[in-house]
């Protein structure tokens, strides 16, 4: 308690904060006497109408959000912004790890492990709403549709509020947020279930790209990409583990419905490791909190510089993104996130049907998804050894080059019409778990202090946007062949090759100080 309240204290007040996140506590806890109730019914509420217990609950939810909004979210951003401007703080290039940086990637790891479960979950509650709702399997992938547009909105929103906010009010205000749309699991229709998983999309949708860019911001330089990598790769495998098993040992005894009520212990265990995440010294110093500013830096191994100092002897190294490049980039990261977010929700879902319709056995069909997960682990860890000791740049479009080839053989079963699926299969699933666990971490060192935050959200929300337009196509009833969604899926998927290999920066020990003074140059030239 001691802790947030050092962290918050020149906010709108700490106890707004808490008296926001008990509002919204006992909002959830109003919808639970109502799934107890279902309890001889195998906890089916399909039909039942709201009491007004709950809509009290709702009420309590809304306005509890808001109140933890105002007691994090300072007022006078303009000025603090201003004062931001002209400091710089980061670890020299030589620190060495303490027990700070391995306590922040642990607690980093547990919350993106919470946060990844609940969208993870969608695929384990389609069949229990299918049978409580009696409605087509079509109409319930409205409910994984809206929560990835959801994310895609979330990943946007979030990355703007961090870099307007700070890192850690962004970190805070979505896990409040997590905890209040636990009650989609007390819905008693198809319709607000679709609506409460809009919004949880969208207060899971930014814990990812926040998490990058406080990590970018706060590890040394020469151990910032393999942490990156391993944090983000661990968070999301570790994610969809505990989903599954989650939905293993409560669903058979509690039914579809307490995976998104289980919402509320681990939505405030977000809450409550927000106490250990640090607040950027940056931000303390804009706010005049000079001791809180150095014994963050002290823990951290940093140091404050004045950014004039930094730009006085010019960016080191290759030239930073600017201007036209900069937009570049980003359309080639969107474009990388586009084609990942296409074959993970799209073709990989979409091929066991079709090698069954093609006379392989459902158990060889449903093996090779099953053990996606399995082949997924191990490749964070090689992601993670490219992209810290070969290259940053280069790793990504070996991973994307991988990926086409596993799209290249895909297509070629499809024209043969016999072969085994197992390489094709493996060279995506390999091919696509190294995108998802590069792109994003690249992308958070590649954009100045100013944009990171919004430009991770931006290439995140396309990893949810290609998804989206995956299950679009299937909700509308459009069904494609392999052999063309294949093909469609190649065309963005080579064009961020190129536009990589052409646009990208080698980002490998690079300072991120070096982005901050050529930007400020830029800007101050343009100026």
């Amino acid at each position: 308690m001691e802790q947030m309240k050092s962290t918050l204290s020149d906010r709108q007040a700490v106890w707004a904060f808490i008296a926001g996140c008990i509002a919204v506590t006992l909002g959830v806890c109003a919808h639970w006497p109502m799934f107890s109730m279902a309890r001889a019914m195998n906890y089916q509420l399909a039909g039942m109408p709201m009491d007004n217990a709950m809509l009290f609950g709702m009420a309590l939810i809304v306005v509890g959000t808001g109140v933890a909004a105002y007691g994090l979210l300072p007022r006078d951003v303009a000025a603090q912004r201003e004062k931001a401007a002209d400091i710089v703080v980061a670890a020299p290039e030589d620190a060495h790890l303490g027990p700070a940086h391995w306590g922040l990637m642990g607690v980093l790891t547990l919350a993106l492990i919470i946060d990844v479960m609940k969208p993870a979950s969608l695929g384990f509650t389609v069949p229990g709403m299918i049978s409580e709702y009696g409605v087509p399997k079509k109409t319930v992938s409205l409910v994984p549709f809206f929560a990835l547009a959801g994310t895609v909105v979330g990943s946007v929103l979030w990355g703007w509020i961090a870099d307007l906010y700070g890192r850690k009010a962004s970190i805070l205000l979505s896990a409040v947020m997590f905890v209040g749309t636990s009650i989609c699991g007390a819905m008693p229709s198809l319709a607000w279930n679709i609506a409460m998983c809009f919004m949880m999309g969208a207060a899971a949708g930014g814990m990812l790209p926040v998490t990058y860019a406080l990590l970018a911001e706060m590890m040394p330089n020469r151990h910032r990409g393999w942490s990156l990598v391993l944090v983000g790769g661990l968070g999301a495998v570790g994610g969809y583990f505990a989903a599954s098993g989650l939905s293993a040992l409560l669903q058979p005894v509690f039914g579809w419905r307490i995976l998104w009520l289980a919402n509320l212990p681990t939505g405030l265990t977000l809450v409550l490791l927000g106490a250990f995440i640090p607040e950027s010294a940056k931000f303390l110093l804009a706010r005049d909190r000079v001791q809180e500013a150095e014994a963050v830096m002290r823990r951290f191994g940093a140091k404050a510089r004045r950014a004039n100092a930094v730009a006085e002897n010019g960016p080191r190294g290759s030239h930073a993104l600017v201007g036209f490049e900069l937009y570049g980039k980003l359309t080639a990261l969107s474009l990388c996130a586009l084609s990942w977010g296409l074959i993970n929700f799209g073709l990989l879902l979409w091929l066991p049907a079709d090698l069954v319709a093609k006379g392989y056995s459902v158990g060889l069909s449903s093996r090779l998804l099953a053990e996606s997960a399995l082949i997924a682990f191990p490749t964070v860890f090689i992601a993670a050894l490219l992209y810290s000791r070969w290259s940053t740049k280069w790793s990504l479009t070996s991973m994307i080059v991988l990926t086409l080839l596993g799209l290249g053989l895909v297509l070629r079963l499809e024209l043969v019409g016999s072969g085994s699926p197992v390489l094709p299969v493996a060279l995506l699933i390999v091919g696509t778990n190294g995108i998802i666990a590069i792109v994003l971490p690249y992308t958070a060192e590649s954009f100045p202090l100013r944009v990171r935050g919004r430009a991770t959200g931006w290439v995140a929300a396309w990893t949810k946007g290609g998804g989206l337009l995956a299950q679009g196509l299937t909700i509308s009833g459009i069904m494609l062949s392999m052999r063309v969604s294949s093909l469609l899926v190649m065309l963005p998927t080579l064009l961020s090759l190129f536009l990589i290999a052409w646009f990208g920066r080698e980002t490998r020990g690079r300072d991120l100080r070096d982005l901050d003074a050529a930007h400020d140059l830029i800007f101050e030239a343009s100026t």
